[in-house]
């Protein structure tokens, strides 16, 4: 059976033992898809004048970013679902809309996802 959809989650307490806080996300990826789990230290950039790659397209550098663990494609910039070192989580879900869509490179949801966490 073809993939479908995404789902985030998140249980908090008092629903969960020991008042911790639980994030998960199921994908719709293919099933053979490499996923890979992987940690950015946190940087502060001196390259500002520097573009920063993303899948498609590049966009400028922020000055500092914070430390990551991403799930994320091995092929893509972006991430499925990440945290940072102050413990905000994120996921990309689909979300389907009525614009048009546009037929320019942009950033991708999972790069917004890289970028937020």
């Amino acid at each position: 059976m073809e993939p479908f959809s995404c789902d985030t989650f998140v249980a908090l307490p008092p629903a969960t033992v020991d008042n911790r806080i639980i994030f998960g996300k199921n994908s719709d990826r293919l099933y053979d898809e490499v996923q890979e789990v992987v940690y950015f230290p946190a940087v502060v950039h001196d390259n500002l004048g520097e573009r920063l790659k993303c899948t498609y397209i590049e966009i400028d550098h922020v000055p500092e970013t914070y430390a990551v663990v991403l799930s994320r494609p091995a092929w893509l910039w972006g991430a499925e679902m990440g945290a940072n070192e102050h413990g905000v989580c994120i996921g990309n879900e689909a979300v389907w809309g009525r614009e048009e869509v546009c037929d320019e490179e942009a950033l991708l949801g999972m790069d917004l996802v890289r970028g937020s966490s």
